[in-house]
């Protein structure tokens, strides 16, 4: 498993969705997932959806995910924040 093949799951599951995904031992990976479809949902929600986007891959290939869920308006708190 690699960070791109992450990434690339994530997307299908939330195409609209800006993704970044570290780690290169091949099974610890951190992700930032950045989503319009997150709006108005619970954290654990959140999070839901993106471990269902990688299915058994979470108990098989992907040791731990270090994961990270914003909606876009979140995340354009956050870089005015760290702007100021």
């Amino acid at each position: 498993m690699n960070a791109n093949t992450i990434k690339s799951l994530i997307k299908q599951q939330l195409p609209d969705a800006l993704i970044e995904v570290l780690g290169d031992d091949g099974v610890h990976f951190e992700a930032l997932v950045v989503s319009p479809a997150f709006v108005g949902l619970s954290l654990i929600k959140q999070h839901q959806m993106v471990y269902d986007a990688l299915g058994e891959r979470m108990r098989e290939e992907i040791h731990a995910l270090s994961l990270r869920t914003l909606t876009p308006e979140q995340a354009q708190q956050l870089r005015h924040a760290a702007a100021h």
